[in-house]
């Protein structure tokens, strides 16, 4: 079983003890400093109130750039199988010409 430990992070000046496994801890860290940037910007433009709503917008924002960067991947891994079958039909293309002049 994986050591645990807990750690402190510290979002929009409050303090949170977490367990988790020491493998996990920068990860964790570098998880909680990207929550606390963007609570911080939304608290900065002064439209949302309160420490429970700029946590709820930071989330949606945080999920909604997740779910574009998926959205993203998968058309990239599209568009590279894309062109991966156009160089596959070349290299058929080739190949059935090397084959005919054999004959």
């Amino acid at each position: 079983m994986a050591d645990v430990s807990t750690i402190t992070v510290t979002i929009l000046d409050r303090e949170f003890r977490v367990s988790c496994p020491l493998e996990e801890q920068q990860h964790l860290i570098e998880s909680a400093e990207v929550l606390d940037k963007r609570m911080r910007e939304i608290r900065a433009t002064g439209r949302v109130i309160g420490v429970d709503r700029i946590a709820v917008m930071a989330a949606l924002n945080i999920t909604s750039d997740l779910l574009a960067s998926e959205v993203t991947s998968d058309s990239e891994l599209h568009t590279t199988n894309q062109a991966l079958d156009r160089m596959q039909s070349k290299i058929d293309q080739c190949l059935h010409t090397t084959e005919s002049l054999d004959l």
